[in-house]
């Protein structure tokens, strides 16, 4: 059974916590759906002052990520290679941490609050999975230790991360 008031509200805090836990909501004989779905909300609950968490899957076809399971408003369903933020994670294979999306040239704005961003790509051996996206109605929302975690849940997802 999982537990909101665990989060103490102190990133030093919650960010270990958070992450056994994204390793223990992962189920290995469930769809990667499910357990995206239960990371995003589990993030969403311990990263304050965000509006919306969730992943974007890279489909290799038609080199574009495509929405995945996610926490908030309704949000753009294809984004294009090197387009916005995650697009530009993908490109560029490194995290995007945007203290100021208006100021990031070819910003796809989703949602017309979200003010800063972290994107993470999820790689394996190179190759792109897709990338976590978060977003806050709040300037300058994200950091390093921000960037430190999220950059480690995802590195912790990889191992679990589907073959196919």
């Amino acid at each position: 059974m999982f537990s909101y008031d665990v989060f103490t509200g102190i990133r030093a805090d919650d960010y270990p916590l958070a992450l056994g836990q994204v390793k223990s909501l992962w189920v290995e004989d469930l769809p990667l759906f499910s357990n995206l779905a239960n990371v995003s909300a589990l993030l969403k609950l311990c990263l304050p002052r965000t509006n919306w968490v969730g992943f974007y899957l890279w489909e290799e076809a038609k080199q574009r990520l495509v929405l995945g399971p996610f926490q908030g408003m309704p949000a753009c369903t294809h984004i294009g290679l090197g387009k916005g933020v995650c697009g530009a994670a993908v490109s560029r294979k490194r995290t995007q941490l945007v203290p100021d999306v208006h100021l990031f040239p070819g910003h796809i704005a989703c949602d017309s609050s979200s003010l800063s961003e972290i994107v993470v790509p999820i790689l394996r051996a190179g190759e792109v999975l897709g990338v976590l996206d978060v977003d806050s109605a709040e300037k300058s929302r994200f950091d390093g230790t921000d960037q430190s975690f999220l950059e480690e849940a995802v590195s912790a997802m990889i191992p679990l991360w589907p073959r196919d």
